[in-house]
């Protein structure tokens, strides 16, 4: 396979699942402010800091008011995360692979960035927000779906594989870093009622809310809830199971030995280092080296795979 369209395939996989992510923040933002009481002041910022675009943002806008955030976060092109650039990303890297995928998958791909163009201006009002971000969400899995069902499990497949559950990593650690400190801030001087709310919206930002119920049957508690989202192996969007599919993933490619190897020592890091027990300061320098460890995974596949010399 040609580094070209390995690297193709592998962006793929990454843009699709950012504008799915994206549109779960936005959503599980809006109804948490809804939830809260006015003397709980979190508003837009936040999703702002999780995806690290602040300096991009206060240079072209002076507030992180509502409007300002969903137009930047769902519409600016000049925002390589927003939504809109993320499937226009994902469609260009697909269409230069249209022999390599399904072509039922190109026309879904095709298909939802047309229609979130076309309508990504319902995100403004909140009455629209909701149906139209959950359209996003239920494009980006139909096209999961197609693509694990039709689309040959080849090393093709696998590249694309890469992509979703590294940048599912990248994103179940910011969720977790912002959101905790956050949310942290509000509740340590008073055991706060709203604290189960508030962990429960993160919960709800990687879709972990009922299998969270499912495993421990308790109320949420912080160490719960970053045992589950950091460390349980059988949930997709954990960093733990992220991190073994891409290693899963490579065994099928060549040249995987030392890329294996530093999968291995983040996987040692995270598994020593007890995160649920953590307190917020230490939670922070954790999260900082499980991202730098994500940093250094990718550089080593895109010196393996992509621009080898």
């Amino acid at each position: 396979m040609l580094s070209r369209v390995a690297n193709n395939l592998y962006w793929l996989g990454r843009y699709l699942e950012r504008a799915e992510n994206t549109a779960r923040l936005i959503n599980v933002n809006s109804n948490l402010l809804l939830d809260l009481p006015k003397s709980i002041s979190l508003g837009w910022e936040p999703i702002v800091d999780i995806l690290s675009y602040r300096e991009l943002f206060y240079a072209n806008h002076k507030e992180a008011v509502e409007r300002n955030v969903i137009n930047f976060m769902v519409a600016d092109q000049k925002n390589s995360g927003s939504i809109i650039s993320s499937l226009s990303s994902a469609r260009e890297n697909a269409r230069t692979v249209r022999e390599i995928i399904p072509r039922e998958a190109w026309e879904q791909i095709n298909e939802s960035y047309i229609f979130a163009k076309e309508n990504c201006q319902k995100a403004q009002a909140r009455r629209s927000r909701y149906t139209f971000l959950s359209e996003i969400i239920q494009h980006n899995q139909t096209i999961t779906g197609i693509l694990a069902g039709t689309m040959t499990h080849d090393e093709g497949y696998e590249f694309l594989r890469i992509g979703r559950n590294l940048e599912r990593a990248d994103m179940t650690t910011r969720i977790i870093d912002v959101r905790s400190a956050s949310l942290l801030q509000e509740t340590e001087t008073s055991q706060s009622a709203f604290e189960n709310l508030q962990w429960m919206s993160v919960l709800k930002s990687l879709t972990a809310y009922q299998m969270y119920r499912r495993e421990m049957r308790l109320r949420i508690r912080r160490p719960d809830v970053l045992k589950f989202l950091l460390l349980e192996d059988r949930f997709p969007r954990s960093l733990l199971h992220t991190l073994q599919q891409v290693e899963r993933c490579l065994t099928q490619l060549p040249n995987h030995e030392e890329i294996i190897i530093q999968i291995r020592v983040v996987e040692n890091q995270l598994m020593d280092a007890n995160p649920q027990s953590l307190i917020q300061e230490k939670l922070h320098e954790f999260i900082d080296d499980m991202q730098l460890g994500l940093i250094t995974i990718f550089d080593k596949i895109n010196q393996t795979y992509f621009f080898h010399s």
